[in-house]
């Protein structure tokens, strides 16, 4: 594929049809000419430059002259940038305007359901346990064994934490990753089984007393392949928390 083919596809996938964005391409090329002259130097038929070049100009990407001939010119390529991602940004405001709409007619039934979401691997579980983090606002539990799982995104959502954060693992090169960093606190355990049910456990996660993530290793794997699921604002959240509120308690005020 050319230059010249490559610019025609990104015009195309910027809303212009193909022959719109060939006769822009051209315009640009010779700076001003006729239909004539635009067929001369693209395979655009001349009978289509007409619709072509006079949608363009409804779109503020050329300048047409009325005479005779009819001279068309392509507006500075700054002025053209700035139309299109105008158009881009404003199909982008509609479309997410409508989704958030939909998605609000919805929130009466999300509350009365007992939602409980999976999450398969390292990475998304990360992305998942910095965001649930990061909107916490009273306390956050995160436990791990595996210096791995304590990434710098998972440190940084910790520090700075207006509430009570509370790192528990049986691991000291884990818990040096938070040592100096202000109201985290890092009690040690024997065990990650005094926090999980489940010796496959790789971390967990509780925030505010009515969010829950609990991660696991798949069976049959040594590394970090993970399985997680969580819930938020359930009955499942708060009777998995409620299992754990003692032992909080008793390290929150010990």
């Amino acid at each position: 594929m050319t230059d010249h083919d490559d610019a025609v596809a990104a015009l195309k996938r910027l809303g212009l049809s193909s022959y719109e964005a060939k006769v822009f391409v051209a315009l640009q090329r010779i700076g001003r000419g006729t239909a004539r002259e635009i067929d001369d130097v693209t395979d655009v038929p001349r009978s289509q430059v007409y619709g072509a070049a006079e949608n363009l100009e409804k779109r503020g990407l050329i300048d047409v002259q009325r005479a005779e001939p009819i001279q068309y010119r392509a507006v500075d390529l700054d002025e053209a940038r700035r139309r299109l991602r105008a158009r881009i940004d404003d199909a982008e405001e509609r479309a997410f305007g409508y989704l958030e709409t939909a998605r609000n007619e919805l929130v009466d039934d999300d509350e009365a359901r007992e939602e409980v979401w999976t999450i398969i691997g390292r990475d998304a579980i990360t992305d998942r346990v910095v965001r649930l983090a990061n909107e916490a606002e009273r306390r956050v539990v995160f436990g791990t064994d595996d210096e791995r799982l304590v990434t710098d995104e998972v440190v940084a959502a910790l520090d700075g934490f207006p509430g009570t954060a509370v790192v528990v693992s049986t691991t000291p090169a884990v818990r040096e990753r938070f040592e100096g960093i202000e109201g985290v606190v890092t009690p040690s355990v024997t065990t990650l089984a005094e926090m999980g049910p489940d010796d496959r456990s790789t971390r967990l996660l509780i925030v505010d007393g009515d969010t829950v993530l609990m991660a696991v290793r798949g069976e049959g794997t040594e590394d970090c392949t993970e399985t997680a699921i969580w819930s938020a604002n359930t009955g499942f959240a708060s009777v998995f928390v409620g299992l754990f509120e003692e032992w909080l308690t008793e390290f929150l005020d010990g």
